[in-house]
């Protein structure tokens, strides 16, 4: 599946640091000036997920493989970006291609470290970026308004298009993002949205990068981050970005050591922002375990099990015959599949059963 979440913000608030965490690896460069980041820096980040590791002790296998997401690290956004400012256009076109966004927040002074309008105000950077990318949207959508204004003067099954894509624009002329568009789940605006990627109508979640002082408790900007977020039904992950990047070599037990000794006891922001961003996108994972590997599949929620199955292989769910499946709960109590057999705990399911967060899996098929 192509999954990926962009990081967003103004220059020099901390993104191409946290990139670098965020994938342990030093590939994207990171500097004290704006727009160090042009073109858009890639990269998989494997989800952390503790049951891979019970379910390995039992099954022994000889790789695990975690699920994944796609983290782009997008360069700085300044106003003026939907008219270009900043190489705007370019950036902006990236942020389409991303499933959800985290939006990373400057929540820490340094007289060091630059910024572009030349003070900390975390709610004007946030609306700065929110103004340029429901600008960005209302242009889209006022070229495809014309474009279907012609169109449907011969073809009336574009009408209910026409009509669907006027509404959006009157409601984000009004300053409100596609999220809270009140007729999203018309067939209309999905396919607009399937062919136009509405900027403000991905997930958002807010990271807010703090200094080290800033881990132990909520500096004020970090308040009103927190105010701001809930007042938007969005979530806030607090970050270090600058210790998150020295902890990257560091093993479990040494980064858990080192955070509580500056006093962060809700453990890694990054690993927040990882199962945030994963979770975001209304994706779980369930799991295949056996001697060659213990692995995480990743399918959206309210997938049924032949199209659980088409993640391995699009045969499996052609030729699905049924599904034998265990709860995690129960594979790690039995101590595996055998244990949960006798036990009675696993099922047999058919091509109509909803695949849970954390069922471990095998599929029988006909080729």
């Amino acid at each position: 599946m192509a999954l990926s979440v962009g990081i967003v913000g103004m220059p020099n608030v901390g993104k191409s640091t946290t990139f670098n965490a965020l994938t342990k690896a030093q590939n994207a460069q990171a500097a004290n000036y704006p727009f160090c980041t042009i073109d858009p820096n890639k990269a998989i980040a494997p989800v952390p997920d503790a049951r891979l590791t019970k379910l390995s002790s039992i099954v022994n296998p000889a790789q695990i493989v975690p699920a994944t997401v796609e983290f782009v690290d997008i360069a700085g956004l300044v106003k003026g970006a939907s008219q270009g400012e900043g190489l705007g256009n370019q950036f902006l076109s990236h942020i389409r291609d991303t499933s959800a966004i985290i939006h990373l927040v400057r929540c820490f002074d340094d007289t060091n470290v630059i910024h572009v309008d030349g003070s900390i105000d975390p709610i004007r950077d946030i609306e700065v970026i929110n103004t340029e990318l429901l600008l960005a949207d209302i242009q889209q959508i006022e070229k495809k308004i014309e474009r279907l204004d012609k169109q449907s003067r011969t073809d009336k099954k574009l009408v209910p298009q026409l009509d669907i894509a006027k509404e959006l624009l009157a409601h984000l002329n009004g300053g409100l993002p596609a999220s809270v568009f009140p007729n999203r789940e018309e067939e209309a605006y999905q396919i607009l949205d399937r062919e136009m990627r509405f900027i403000t109508g991905k997930t958002v979640i807010f990271g807010a990068n703090v200094d080290e002082e800033g881990l132990s408790a909520d500096n004020n900007y970090v308040k009103i981050v927190r105010e701001y977020a809930a007042s938007h039904g969005a979530e806030v992950v607090k970050i270090c970005a600058k210790v998150e990047e020295e902890m990257a070599g560091m093993s479990d037990a040494e980064r858990e050591e080192f955070l509580v000794s500056l006093g962060s006891h809700d453990g890694s922001g990054l690993e927040q922002i990882i199962r945030k961003g994963y979770h975001a996108l209304g994706l779980i994972s369930y799991f295949t375990a056996g001697p060659k590997e213990v692995k995480a599949w990743t399918i959206s929620q309210g997938w049924k099990a032949p199209k659980a199955a088409s993640v391995i292989h699009n045969d499996f769910e052609r030729g699905f015959i049924r599904a034998e499946v265990v709860a995690y709960d129960d594979y790690i109590s039995h101590n595996g599949e055998a244990g949960a057999r006798s036990a009675g705990k696993l099922r047999t399911e058919g091509k109509e059963y909803v695949v849970c967060d954390g069922d471990v899996m095998h599929f029988l098929f006909n080729v």
